[in-house]
């Protein structure tokens, strides 16, 4: 299993200590901002490998809907996965706010598709709130927490689980 990389000396991620909210670690941390339709999510930005401007990747013979392909990186094969076709979103449209997410996922490299990128976030514990038990597109275990800023809420994703779970059928599910 692979941790993410300690945050550098001094950084807000390092200055504080870490507690759990169900599953959500509570320290400061930064998020990756991004909107799938009318809502806006967040994944830790340690993550992140790039982000990229969308361009259609080569299809995959019998692959699910949402995995849109994949595109060669340099030199690294990348699957690229719709998020908003995972979620069932309504309206799914490439425009030229579409970009591809590149995210670090242990020892693999994942593209995501999604509708935009706005910011990243720095959240303290007490911006964070529990997930509310809904019946959703994501699986609630895929989710660390609210996060408040503002007047704007994110969800936040636990984006490594999510990518690691048998329904996205890209690699070993994690313990």
């Amino acid at each position: 299993m692979n941790n993410p990389p300690s945050a550098p000396a001094g950084s807000p991620a390092a200055a504080s200590g870490s507690a759990s909210m169900g599953g959500a670690v509570t320290s400061i941390r930064e998020f990756l901002a991004f909107k799938l339709g009318s809502e806006e999510y967040g994944i830790d930005i340690l993550r992140v490998q790039e982000i990229r401007s969308y361009e259609p990747p080569t299809r995959m013979a019998n692959a699910p809907a949402f995995v849109k392909g994949v595109i060669n990186l340099r030199g690294v094969i990348v699957p690229i996965l719709d998020l908003r076709m995972k979620f069932n979103l309504e309206q799914v449209r490439y425009d030229s706010f579409t970009v591809v997410i590149v995210l670090d996922i242990g020892a693999r490299v994942v593209g995501m598709v999604v509708d935009g990128v706005s910011d990243v976030i720095s959240l303290t514990a007490d911006q964070l709130r529990p997930v509310p038990e809904l019946s959703t597109a994501v699986n609630s275990d895929h989710l660390l927490a609210i996060g408040s800023v503002g007047k704007r809420m994110l969800i936040l994703l636990d984006i490594e689980k999510l990518m690691t779970s048998a329904e996205m059928g890209l690699m070993a599910e994690t313990p």
